[in-house]
């Protein structure tokens, strides 16, 4: 499984934030980060870092940047009239977890029985909405509705921290700071912009905003006023905009209108791991040939070229993927996110259960030890690309030349088995 940090085009969502399925290696998640510095951003000297007294003069100097990026100073008074510095915010940006949490656990929790029944709730109570935004963007609403339910539980949890505060605790906070405070101005040009008004203006810990929880970056770059009132209104209790705004993200990312995102699928026995991985596509007749079948044993449908994915190595649920597997993972590119997002969406429109097994007996690697078994891999003789906990294509390639040597099945799955041979 590949593990990422950001998002394509800097349009970012925030699975920590809110009330969705969370515990994910997400988009914003600062885990990894560097520590904190007593210079803020840009170089600039504050007299105490984590103090409101240092917060307030680091306002006094972001002034500035944000003229220089178009906000006004009316804009500037009403956005930081009364902020605080947030100690729960830097609490949360701390104590984020260094496990990631196993694809089953999570899926566990993003397509429970609870989630399936509260979205065919959801498309029941706004089929003519739904209707609506299906025609307009060729997004299936089943889709758009999974996204509504993991991101905020179907509205229920779009987060109450007023914006403003929390991305300026963050951006004067250090670990960050030019994300954040990159975020911080585009928060303050839809202030500007008239789309909310301060007071109104709440989200999520990190930022992430509204039903669907959309960060200010991916508000700008994608928001839609889809009911006609003048106002991008992803907050309110009517989820119009925001529903809408998801459809605008996915179809502007190249959404195919009526192709799946993936499906599950059997391997036969002997199969030739290396051939794996979403980098490695080939016609569904090639994988026909192979004896690659539905998890269900019929044939593979034609979807065009696509990838195989074995999220939790060989003794997983093993997906062929297709186009619109990396539509959502523009969205979102962390793996899991993107199986729970098609999975849910599959579950709404009626479909079975995952069948295949998973290695419930395992557990994911920490961020340390994802560098060590990087580290090791190296002094074995195989190349990572270094020691950055991340499981990108090289260290999968090492991975799997080393499970070949010593007669493991060569998946690439970054186990705690395969941690402890290289011990």
């Amino acid at each position: 499984m590949r593990h990422h940090t950001t998002g394509a085009a800097g349009a970012l969502l925030c699975l920590l934030c809110c009330g969705g399925a969370t515990a994910l290696a997400s988009p914003l998640s600062l885990s990894q980060a560097a520590p904190p510095s007593a210079v803020g951003t840009g170089g600039v000297h504050v007299t105490e870092i984590g103090s409101p007294a240092g917060l307030e003069q680091w306002i006094d100097r972001f002034r500035s940047r944000a003229h220089a990026a178009g906000i006004s100073d009316a804009t500037f008074d009403r956005a930081f009239r009364g902020l605080r510095y947030n100690r729960d915010v830097i609490d949360k940006d701390r104590n984020q977890s260094e496990f990631v949490k196993p694809i089953w656990e999570y899926l566990d929790r993003a397509v429970s029985d609870k989630r399936i029944e509260n979205g065919r709730a959801a498309l029941r109570q706004h089929r003519r909405l739904l209707d609506r935004i299906e025609a307009t963007y060729g997004v299936e609403r089943e889709v758009v509705v999974a996204v509504w339910g993991l991101e905020s539980s179907y509205g229920d949890n779009r987060g109450d921290i007023p914006v403003i505060e929390a991305l300026a605790t963050l951006a004067y906070d250090g670990r960050r700071g030019r994300f954040f405070e990159g975020q911080l101005i585009d928060a303050l040009k839809i202030i500007q912009s008239g789309d909310i008004a301060p007071r109104n203006f709440t989200g999520s810990w990190a930022g992430a905003m509204g039903h669907t929880q959309f960060i200010p970056s991916s508000y700008l770059a994608f928001a839609v006023d889809f009911d006609r009132d003048g106002r991008r209104d992803i907050w309110s209790d009517d989820p119009a905009d925001a529903l809408a705004s998801t459809a605008a993200y996915l179809a502007r990312s190249g959404w195919v209108t009526g192709r799946p995102w993936g499906v599950e699928v059997a391997l036969p026995q002997g199969f030739d791991y290396s051939r794996t991985g979403d980098k490695v596509q080939r016609p569904v007749s090639d994988w026909q040939a192979l004896g690659v079948r539905l998890a269900d044993g019929r044939a593979l449908p034609d979807h065009g070229a696509g990838s195989l994915l074995l999220p939790a190595g060989a003794r997983g649920a093993a997906f062929l993927i297709f186009h619109n597997f990396h539509a959502i993972e523009r969205y979102n590119a962390a793996d899991a996110y993107v199986i729970a997002i098609g999975h849910l969406s599959d579950r709404l429109r009626g479909g079975p259960p995952i069948r295949a097994d998973w290695p419930r007996g395992d557990r994911a690697l920490t961020f340390a030890e994802r560098q060590e078994l990087q580290e090791r891999l190296t002094r074995e003789g195989h190349d990572t690309g270094g020691a950055d906990g991340k499981i990108g294509p090289k260290t999968l390639a090492a991975l799997r030349a080393y499970q070949r040597r010593i007669g493991m099945v060569p998946d690439g799955y970054p186990s705690l088995e395969v941690l402890r041979h290289l011990r």
